[in-house]
């Protein structure tokens, strides 16, 4: 399919979504928000994609948020209700393969609350971010973001509208690696091939039984994890999964 504010590609079964407006700091429109959707899904469907990275185009934001000017004139003159516009950013959280930021610079607004739906992130020195909903009257990202860097971090952020600095957000977990920016794609694809090397019924599996466990009891997750090891997400077997450890030593009898 070919979208307009967006650029898809796929590389060695990682699928690679583009944030690509950069003229307006890849702010995100309707249209962007539509797109990101149906490339998420063409992804789910693809079996030869086991991990996505979303970056954007520019030296200067992954986005800055909203489109504020769409969303002026759209109070002016209403258009018909998108009904997947409320689900947009679950579906990037919930999203059924791995997904990685590469965060070629800011993150503000709905870009920040993007970022905070990756399952990880990486940063460069230009990666910054500003959860500013409380600043201009809105509130979001009161569920993603405690999960990433934890209450009083996520309080603090989402409270003050304040930005926080590529050495600050890996500091306290908003990015799991910081690297220089010429790295930051090289960074991003190694973890990707990585998870992309793996069976990817189990990493799945995995990232189905987290998202399933937010709120549970420790005990419950307990239970959650064995049952899907009787079912859905029962163990391969012993020659197939350990089939590389064999051929490299061999059979041993007791």
């Amino acid at each position: 399919m070919n979208y307009e504010d967006i650029v898809v590609s796929k590389d060695d079964g990682v699928g690679i979504i583009r944030l690509n407006r950069p003229k307006v700091l890849n702010a995100l429109s309707r249209r962007l928000f539509r797109e990101v959707d149906d490339a998420i899904s063409d992804m789910e469907m693809d079996a030869d994609i086991k991990a996505v990275i979303f970056t954007g185009t520019g030296e200067r934001a992954f986005s800055a948020g909203a489109d504020i000017h769409e969303q002026v004139r759209n109070a002016e003159n209403p258009p018909l209700p998108d009904p997947n516009r409320a689900e947009y950013s679950w579906h990037v959280a919930a999203c059924t393969k791995p997904t990685i930021g590469a965060l070629n610079g800011l993150a503000y607004g709905g870009g920040a609350v993007m970022a905070s739906s990756f399952d990880i992130r990486v940063g460069c020195e230009r990666s910054s971010f500003r959860f500013l909903a409380a600043s201009y009257g809105r509130v979001n990202s009161t569920w993603s973001l405690p999960m990433q860097i934890g209450w009083p971090k996520a309080k603090e952020m989402l409270f003050s509208a304040r930005v926080v600095e590529a050495e600050e957000a890996y500091q306290i977990g908003m990015l799991n690696h910081l690297v220089s920016v010429d790295e930051l794609m090289p960074k991003a694809m190694e973890i990707a091939q990585q998870i992309a090397a793996n069976d990817p019924r189990m990493v799945q599996g995995i990232k189905e039984l987290m998202v399933e466990d937010v709120g549970e009891g420790w005990r419950w997750m307990y239970e959650n994890e064995a049952a899907a090891q009787r079912g859905k997400l029962r163990p391969t077997p012993v020659e197939e999964g350990f089939a590389e450890f064999l051929e490299r030593k061999g059979r041993k009898d007791a």
